[in-house]
Formats: C-alpha cells, sequence, structure tokens
C-alpha cells in the first residue's frame, strides 16, 4: 500500500477521483466542517478556484497545509496540530 487514500468527487458533471494521504484528508474534513459544508463542496469550491495548471490534488494539499497552519497559528502551540498529532500516533504503533 502506498499511503494515498483515494476518493471520488462529481465535480462540473464529471466523476474525478483524488488520492491524497489520509492526513490531508483529516485536515480538509476538519476544514469542511468548520465551513459547516461537506467535503464534496469543499473539494468542488478549490477545483473552481484553482488555477488551471495546478493539479487537483496539488490545490487541496496546499489549501489543507495552509488551514493547519492558521490553526497552529490560532492556537499558538506550534506542535499540537491534528495532522501532526496524528502522525505522532501512527509512528507509536
Amino acid at each position: 500500500m502506498n499511503g494515498l487514500i483515494k476518493r471520488s468527487f462529481s465535480l462540473a458533471g464529471h466523476r474525478t477521483s483524488v488520492a491524497l494521504e489520509e492526513e490531508f484528508w483529516d485536515v480538509l474534513l476538519q476544514m469542511a466542517q468548520t465551513r459547516q459544508q461537506s467535503l464534496a463542496a469543499l473539494v468542488a469550491e478549490t477545483d473552481t478556484d484553482r488555477d488551471p495548471s495546478r493539479p487537483l490534488a496539488s490545490s487541496l494539499r496546499v489549501q489543507a497545509l495552509k488551514h493547519a497552519l492558521a490553526t497552529t497559528a490560532l492556537t499558538g502551540s506550534a506542535l499540537e496540530t491534528t495532522v501532526i498529532a496524528k502522525r505522532d500516533s501512527d509512528a507509536a504503533i
């Protein structure tokens, strides 16, 4: 297994799949919940807003990173984001 989780979405009337690491999906799900929208709506919004030259998976990773960094800045604890805590717990297994 390569560590990627593939999810399928319908974007602009077309089915597409996006493969991301679990940690990115976790942050994107948290982001969608914060915005009170579905993950599909968040992905569709990202698809609409992205530069056409940037792949959707890359745009989603950047969006997740920006959200995680903003969340970290707001909480003031650089090492206690969901992503890092998850990674650390996985490493302990």
